[in-house]
């Protein structure tokens, strides 16, 4: 049985534990803020690039350009998956982790092979594991996201994709919704479909230069933009997750040192009564 000292260690210990995951959730509080005011700058640019990809897309035979040809048969499939670089954010990285893996138990009595291209060390720690193809990682990344990061990670699908190695090409990350709600979710980039995306065929246009260049110009800046607002609520994301997982360990701490200094009350107010009984004990039995 512990002892009245061992209780009081405890006691402190678990005081130093609730300073520090306290002091972790006003951090991530600040963090969530400002990835919050970077998401709602990002957004309108990321609408009008795809309010005018779309547009275009719409008009355009698949033909023209090879990122907007659907294959007539799918044999591999390229997943980027973006997680945190840190954990102590709940079920931020596990949700997405088991996401990615029923994708995988979905595809493969299709005879289809998915690889990963790993954002952010926790999806890659979990994946090198398990006997799954990483085709690509980019770890320690997610403290500084920024529009060069996009680009190279776009970069890196859209080689891949144009070789011909895989006919889809899909973006798992945890899409912002409340500090307390992210949801896992999934868009494919390539090949990239106007119908999918609620496009409308419009009338023609004359371009200048030629579809085929416009595209290759304006597609990769798409996957781009669709890659950078996807870190950007992956980043939310976690900061939001990180301080509800904090804010619970701080208040399960709380109740903690509240039962065990309950305990030890108990303990002291039981020795205390225990010496008293010996002492009255003892002056008994000096009076006989």
């Amino acid at each position: 049985m512990a002892s009245l000292r061992d209780i009081r260690k405890r006691i402190a210990s678990v005081k130093n534990t609730q300073k520090i995951t306290n002091a972790m959730k006003m951090v991530s509080a600040a963090k969530l803020r400002r990835a919050e005011e970077n998401i709602k700058a990002a957004r309108p640019y990321a609408d009008k690039m795809r309010a005018v990809f779309m547009s275009l897309a719409s008009r355009t035979d698949p033909k023209v350009h090879p990122m907007l040809q659907a294959a007539d048969e799918v044999k591999k499939v390229l997943l980027i998956q973006v997680t945190s670089d840190r954990g102590l954010c709940g079920g931020f990285n596990a949700n997405l982790n088991r996401f990615a893996e029923a994708f995988m138990r979905k595809m493969e009595p299709k005879g289809i092979q998915v690889d990963l291209i790993n954002v952010g060390r926790k999806g890659n720690d979990y994946f090198r594991r398990r006997k799954v193809h990483i085709a690509g990682t980019f770890l320690n990344v997610m403290n500084n996201v920024n529009m060069p990061l996009a680009e190279s990670i776009a970069a890196t699908a859209v080689e891949k994709f144009m070789a011909g190695g895989y006919q889809e090409v899909h973006l798992l990350y945890n899409l912002f919704k409340t500090a307390a709600t992210q949801v896992q979710t999934m868009k494919k980039l390539l090949p990239v479909s106007s119908d999918t995306e609620g496009g409308k065929r419009l009338l023609e246009y004359l371009y200048e230069p030629s579809e085929e260049e416009l595209l290759s110009d304006l597609i990769p800046r798409y996957i781009q933009t669709q890659i950078y607002t996807a870190l950007l609520d992956s980043v939310a994301s976690e900061h939001g997750a990180r301080m509800t997982a904090m804010e619970a360990a701080t208040s399960n701490a709380e109740e903690m040192i509240y039962k065990l200094t309950l305990k030890a009350n108990r303990m002291r107010q039981e020795s205390i009564t225990t010496e008293l009984m010996e002492i009255v004990g003892g002056a008994e039995a000096l009076k006989g």
